[in-house]
Formats: C-alpha cells, structure tokens, sequence
C-alpha cells in the first residue's frame, strides 16, 4: 500500500499543471484594462488616450474604437495621430445616432482597441444590447481593449450610490466584468478639484453646471464615491492577492441566500447578498417560492420577477425556483437543508386592513422556523407612492381573480347541491335523525370544492348548504330559523368547517398541480437521460432531444449540430402541431445559431444579444468546445428564467451525450486504423513470402536457358519458358487479389451491385480457370430457373476463381471439382467441392487470414503464405455475406459462401 502511495500525483503538480492550462487558454484572449473612476470628469478618458500614444509609440497596434465626444480640447487633443474606425450610423425613432461598428473591429482586428462607456446601453437594433458584450466579443477574438467606467455603473453598487446621490443610474456592468478585467487603473482626483473643473466649464455645458452642483456634484456626494469606488478596487486586489498566494481558505464558511419576490425592491436584497458574497468571498443563492397563484401575476410583475432572477445570473449568484404553500416554511427548510448562514429579505411597510388582523408577519415566522440562519431584513419603506397604489390594485385584482364565476363551475356547484338535497330527503323518508343530514352537505361543499375552480364556489356551498338545510329539514321547515340561539351557533359551526374544509380542499388542489407539473419534467429529465444513455449515433441522439423539449416545453425545436466545415448545419426540425416555426431554419435565425456556435453564449429572443430573433438559442458545449446550437420557438411567447434552468440542464445531458458519441467514434477510428495496419504489415508478411518461390523459379529457369542455349534442346528449352509463363501468371494473380483486397478494405473501392444470372458468372470463372488448367475436370450443378443475384460480377468471379485455383492445387489430378448453386432462405448460395486431403484442424482457426505466426500455412497456400481465401472473405463481406470452410467426410473440402438476394 505504501508503495502505490508514493506513485500517486502530488496534488500541489496537478493544481499547478492545471493553472498553466488556464493560462495557456488566457493566452488566447485580449486583454482587458479599465480605467475606473468615481465620477465623470476625472479624467478616464484623458488617461485612456495617454496610454494609447504610449503603446503606439511601443510599436503596438493602436485604434480608437470608440470614444465619446467631448468639449475638452485636452482630451480632443490627444485623438490626433491615433487610427479610427467610423462609428455605426442607427436610426432609431427618427435619429441618426452613432454606435460602436462591433463588425468593422472584428475585420479589421487591431492589436489594441479603445471602447470609452462600457456601460452603455446600444441602440436598439445594434446586435448585442450592452457594450460590455461587445467589448466580451474583441476579448475573445484575441484583440487588447482599453475602456471606462464609473464606480456607479458597477451593479452591485447601483443602489448604494442611488441612495447616496439620489440619483438612479440605468446604464450598469455585471460584477464580472470588473473583476475579470486584466489590470484596473484608478484615476482619481481631489473632489475639490473636481468641482473647480466643473465651475469651469470642463465637465459640463455652462447651462448644466449649476443644476450639476444642487444634485450630484456635491462635496459630500463626491467624498463618499471616492471611498467606495477605492474600497471596491482594494476588494479586488484583497482576492487578487489571497488567489495568487493560493491559500486554502479564501472561501469562507458562509453561505448566503437572497430571497426575492415580484417587486422591483427586491433587487435590493440581490445586491447586498452579491456585495457581502464578495466581501466574504462565498457562495450565494438567490430563490423564489412559487406558492400556485403565479398565473394571477400581473404582466408589469412578470416582468419584474424575471429582471430580478436576470439581475441575480448577472451577478453570479445560482438561482432557484422552490414550490410551496408557505413561503416561509419553504426558505426554512430549504435554508437548514443547505447549510445557509445568512439569510437577506426585504421588509415592506405594515399592511394595513381586516383580512391582515391577527396575521404574523413573515419575517417573524421564518425565525422561529430557523435552525442556525440569521436573518438580514432590509427595509423598503423608500418606495413610492404610485408603487404602493399600483400594489394595492394587483392585489385588489388577484383578490377577485379568486372570486371570479363561471357557467361551466355553477351548473356544477347547482347540480352538486341539488343531489345533497335529494339524498338527504332519501336518508330523511329511511329514519336517519336531521342533524346527520348536515353531514351530506359537508360531503357535498367538498365535492363542489374538488370540482371547481377558485375559492368562491366552495364558500358559496358552503353557505347555501347550510341555508338549505336549515329551511329544508330543520322544523319547522320552509323557515329561516334566525330567531333561535341554538340553531344559530350550530349553523354558524357548520358553516365555518365548510369554508375552512372547502379552502383546504382548494389550496391542495394548486399544490397537487404543482407537484404534478414538477414531477413531469423529473420524469422527462430522467427519461430524456435514460434515452441519451442507450443511444448510440448523433442524428438519433438529435432526435431524441427534439422530441423530448418540443413534449416538454410544447414548443418547436431546431439543433444545428457542427459540420466538417467548422459551421454549422440544420440537422432536425421538429414542430408542434399547433404552430408553423419553419422560421427556425431561415437565414436570419441561422446567422443567430451561428453566433451563438461561435461565441459560446445564448442569444436570441428574451437575452440581451441579437434579442430581435425569434428563437431562443443555447450553445450545447463541453469543456470549452461547443458541439451544437438548441434553437426554441418563441415567437409568442418568451422563455422565462424556470424554463430556462431547465433546458440549461438538458442541454448538459445533452452534451455529455455528444461528447462520448465523439469519444466512441474516435474510439472506433482508431480500431479501425489499428486494423488497417495490421493488415498492412500481414500483406507484406505474405508478399515477401509468396513473391520469393516464383521470382527464384523465373530467375532461375530464365537463367538456365540465357547460359545454356547452345546445348539446350527444344523440349527442354519449352519446358523452361513453359514454367516462366505459369510463375507470371500466379505473380498477375496475386497483384489482381492483392490489389482487390487492399482497395476494398481501404473504402477506395465502393460495391455496385447490378443483378446478374448467377449461373453465367459461374461458366465465365469456369472458362477462365481452364485456360490455365486445361487437364481438369469440373462439374456444375445448378437450378434449372435462371437466378439473379445482386452483386459485382467481377469481384464474385474473381473469389470463383480463387476457390477453384485452391481446389485445384489440393486434389487429385484426375479428381473431379464440383460447383453448386442453389437458393436457400432468399440467400444465394455457392459452393466449391474438391476431393482432397482435406484441411488440417489445426488450420481452421487461421483459414481466412493472409498470414499466420509461427511459421504456419494457410490452406490455399503451395508456395509460401498465399492469400486468395483472405481476399474471398473480404469480397463476399463487402457483399454482405458469410463465407465457411469445411471438410467432407468422405475426404475433400467444402468452401461455401452465400450472397443476399434482397439488397437491403
């Protein structure tokens, strides 16, 4: 044991081989420099132009990509002598307006490229919809980017500086990028000096300045994003230094979990997990409890819901959608299940009204349902009166969407009541006492409650059954009996476990739906990996996923799988019955595909790049390469972010799928190679033997007769040249089947089948191989109904002829040879008989292979190693057919082979 220890990898090698594998991978990316600073006018610009001159002047490949213009003759200056790309003419509701020509960069594909602004937001039409994703594009071209930015267009930071300058920036960058960036260089400048320059004129237009002043340019404003735009650069250099020193504990014990809602407010809470996280450097999740009632969301909260999970995947937190009735319980169950430490939510305003009397707040019961989390509630109360007003009316909606009638469910609640009626006047008219009546009722509010939608059917059962029963079966009848105390604390019991029975019975429905609808896409994931698992090629793997996501998500799918071109190509369509997306595999979503294929991103409809498709498109990727391109109809409807996660994770069965397709089929080349070469190296094996006995025997007659040819006489001299004729001849025959062989294991040679009459290939062997053994003897049997049999006539002749050559060298010379045909289960069988010695057992293993080890003969060998029974096997195989060799029992061998008569 202790030895196999010692041959283990040191863990410290295999950590290092790997780091030097990223950097080689790093190699072929641009690199990223951002010049970050605190507010506009600082000078980002100017110190981006320096550096510029610097590089050119360094030799380097400088263009200006694009930079804002500016009213400062300085930074205007230092454009001169620097190379241009013309900006992006757009029109966008009538303006002209200018934008980064992300094409023209990527043509022209400099060494270094300037992009001021990276968080600006392009015109609409502009391919990608932020900056920073073209800027992403350059860098993996391989080309060197200088950009700018402030330390309020960081996302996470957007709300902190929003509260402190009260101003509300639109334009942010994700986290990543800043803290993938190459090397960042702080320009910084006294905030003193800074509003003496904007008194100047340097930053602003004078009309501007003062407005500037009274908002944003304040001293106490610019004093407080000084030290957060330094804090958030020394946070960097801090995980910087704690990556590069490679300690082991740079992830903290703490685990922080986000839980969000559909208000805009809750993305508060997904910036102070997504700071925190970074402070501690830890993991972070971000989740969602659908509770059933997602379907009365109104179309403004959708779209919230979706901006906050899209916020969260920006930031790079993992996401979650859980399912429960209680919120509460949910996240704490989720929360002690996954070790969370911290939890953060949002704190609104009291709720103010009866239905909220007695209720306890939610923050409150998720504590007292926690094990070890604490808890960080951020307050809200900052939110606006339209807000709130807008809020009370979504909730005043969803209030009556429960309420809401229909037709169809009060002709079932009438029907359901009816029957509770006349059963109970049945039960009645048999003796049983009125009070176990009330019982029917009950039975009959959970019917209708079971069978119908929302809450009112159930609460207006449940208060018409106990009107019904009081007026029909309480004496005296056809009486409200209002007036009696007795009565009316039993009516109202009985009609407070109806409403409570019938809401019960109404929330278990939405959640067994729930359950229901998660536990089909568990069973279409499971199946789709089970069926991924057994099968083998790339269209039928296409198939089975085309199938599986149209079933799942009732859309359209195209998969674009790589061609040998390095593009890619439309393999498989597959459409719902209810729409036409032939769309999918036009030219326009194609370029879509193909962007996709080439950048390893999602793009299309519902994403922030190409977002004018309509198909939604995932790169299928393995370690880096991406295999193939998953294209979804959304043409009517966009793909939510639950959808999302779901084919992301079908796309990983996906790949893992394609990938050990490509590994079998390397696997199987290399087989085959192996094969090949083996074969090789035989043939040569046998050419060196078999060419050695008739090259001697040629060399050896020619050279009798060139030395005696004065004393040889005529019979002997035609016995000489006899010889030398037949040694040609075997020497022709063996460069024919060697020649036939090699072609068709090769795959030069491809087999065209025609039918022929079996029985005129076999009489043209037959006259062939009697002009070189005119002496023999041969018989054919063969049906008396002409045959036809799909083959090459040629090739199947020349396997005849070999077989009857090995007849002929192995029996007797007055001995008969027999050719048979016959048809026998719709195979066409021939078959070569002689009458020899036979074939030695020990042979068998080695009769259809051209060369055997150890010094062995195969059975058509008479000189050397032959190898006319191994290209037999070989012809007959690319026909499709079987080849045998046996031995009689009278003596003799039987070489049999069969050809299929149907060509499929």
């Amino acid at each position: 044991m202790g030895m196999q220890e010692d041959k283990r990898p040191d863990p410290l090698e295999l950590l290092k081989k790997i780091k030097e594998t990223e950097e080689r991978q790093k190699e072929d990316f641009g690199k990223l420099k951002i010049f970050f600073g605190y507010s506009a006018g600082v000078g980002k610009t100017f110190a981006m132009l320096e550096a510029a001159h610097d590089q050119m002047e360094a030799g380097v490949d400088v263009v200006v990509g694009y930079v804002e213009p500016h009213t400062r003759p300085e930074t205007n200056f230092l454009l001169h002598g620097l190379s241009f790309i013309k900006p992006k003419q757009v029109t966008y509701k009538n303006i002209q307006l200018q934008e980064f020509d992300l094409d023209a960069a990527l043509k022209r594909k400099p060494k270094l490229i300037l992009v001021d602004e990276l968080a600006h937001t392009n015109a609409f039409g502009v391919r990608n919809k932020k900056r920073y994703q073209d800027i992403e594009e350059l860098l993996r071209s391989g080309i060197d980017v200088y950009t700018t930015v402030n330390v309020q267009h960081i996302e996470s930071l957007n709300d902190i500086v929003a509260k402190i300058t009260n101003v509300s920036v639109n334009e942010t960058i994700p986290d990543y990028i800043f803290d993938r960036a190459d090397s960042i260089e702080l320009v910084d400048i006294d905030s003193e000096e800074l509003i003496s320059r904007l008194k100047e004129g340097k930053i602003y237009r004078e009309d501007k300045v003062k407005l500037a002043q009274q908002n944003f340019f304040t001293k106490e404003n610019l004093r407080l994003l000084r030290e957060i735009a330094m804090r958030r650069l020394a946070d960097r250099i801090s995980a910087e230094q704690q990556s590069q020193s490679g300690s082991t504990d740079k992830f903290a014990n703490e685990n922080i979990l986000a839980c969000i809602s559909p208000s805009p407010f809750a993305a508060k809470s997904i910036r102070w997990a997504a700071r925190t996280a970074e402070a501690f450097h830890c993991n972070w999740t971000v989740i969602y409890v659908e509770t059933g009632d997602e379907d009365r969301l109104s179309i403004k909260e959708k779209e919230i819901l979706e901006g906050n999970m899209a916020l969260a995947d920006k930031l790079g937190a993992k996401t979650l959608v859980l399912h429960g009735n209680d919120v509460a319980e949910t996240i704490a169950e989720f929360a002690n299940i996954s070790g969370i430490t911290n939890i953060v939510i949002g704190k609104s305003r009291k709720q103010e009204g009866f239905h909220y009397f007695g209720r306890i707040d939610f923050e409150d019961k998720l504590i007292s349902l926690l094990d070890k989390s604490e808890i960080h509630i951020l307050s809200n109360n900052e939110s606006s009166r339209e807000w709130e007003q807008a809020s009370k009316k979504i909730a005043f909606k969803k209030w009556m969407q429960h309420w809401s009638l229909s037709w169809t469910d009060t002709s079932k609640m009438a029907s359901i009541l009816l029957s509770a009626t006349l059963v109970s006047y049945g039960l009645q008219m048999l003796g049983v006492e009125q009070y176990n009546l009330s019982m029917v009722y009950l039975l009959g509010v959970i019917v209708t409650a079971r069978m119908t939608n929302g809450y009112v059917y159930g609460a207006c059962s449940s208060l018409i059954s106990v009107i019904l029963f009081d007026v029909m079966f309480v004496s005296p009848v056809f009486d409200l009996k209002i007036y009696d105390s007795n009565y009316i604390v039993t009516f109202i019991i009985l009609l407070l476990i109806a409403l409570i029975t019938s809401s019960m019975i109404t929330k278990s429905k939405i959640q067994s739906y729930l359950i229901v609808e998660r536990e089909q896409r568990l069973h279409v994931l499971y199946d789709i990996n089970r069926q991924l698992l057994k099968t083998r090629g790339l269209t039928n793997i296409t198939a089975i996923v085309n199938e599986y996501i149209g079933r799942l998500f009732n859309r359209s799918v195209v998969f674009y799988t790589k061609n040998d071109k390095g593009g890619i190509q439309s393999d498989l369509l597959d459409m719902t019955s209810e729409d036409d997306a032939d769309y999918l595999i036009s030219r326009d979503e194609q370029a879509v595909a193909n962007w996709v294929f080439l950048n390893n991103k999602i793009a299309g409809s519902g994403t922030d790049t190409l977002s004018g498709a309509d198909g939604f498109y995932l790169p299928i990727a393995s370690e880096g390469e991406v295999r193939g391109v998953l294209g979804i109809d959304c043409k009517k409807e966009p793909f939510n972010h639950e959808n999302r996660a779901t084919l992301q994770m079908i796309s990983s069965l996906i790949s893992l799928a394609m990938e050990r397709q490509e590994l079998s089929d390397k696997q199987r080349e290399t087989t085959v190679e192996n094969e090949r070469e083996k074969m090789r190296s035989n043939l040569l094996r046998s050419i060196s033997h078999d060419l050695r006995t008739p090259l001697t025997g040629i060399l050896g007659a020619s050279s009798a007769i060139l030395e005696n040819e004065d004393t040889l006489d005529k019979e002997t001299q035609r016995r000489l040249l006899h010889s030398i004729q037949s040694e040609a001849q075997w020497l022709i025959r063996l460069v024919e089947n060697l020649l036939s062989v090699t072609r068709i294991q090769d795959g030069s040679v491809s087999i065209i089948k025609t039918d022929e009459i079996a029985e005129e290939v076999i009489a043209g062997a037959i006259s062939r191989i009697k002009k070189r053994f005119p002496n023999r003897k041969f018989r054919v049997s063969v049906p008396d109904d002409a045959l036809f049999v799909p083959m090459d006539a040629t090739l199947i002749m020349q396997v005849l002829i070999n077989l009857m050559e090995n007849a002929v060298k192995f029996s007797p010379e007055d001995s008969t040879i027999d050719v048979f045909l016959h048809e026998k289960n719709k195979q066409a069988v021939f078959a070569v008989v002689d009458y020899g010695e036979g074939i030695a057992d020990e042979e068998f293993p080695f009769l259809f292979e051209p060369y055997k080890a150890n010094n062995r003969k195969n059975s058509d060998s008479s000189r050397g190693m032959g190898i006319g029974l191994s290209i037999c096997m070989t012809i007959v195989q690319a026909h499709g057919g079987k080849m045998k060799g046996v031995n009689r029992i009278d003596g003799g061998a039987v070489f049999e082979f069969t050809l299929p008569l149907d060509e499929e």
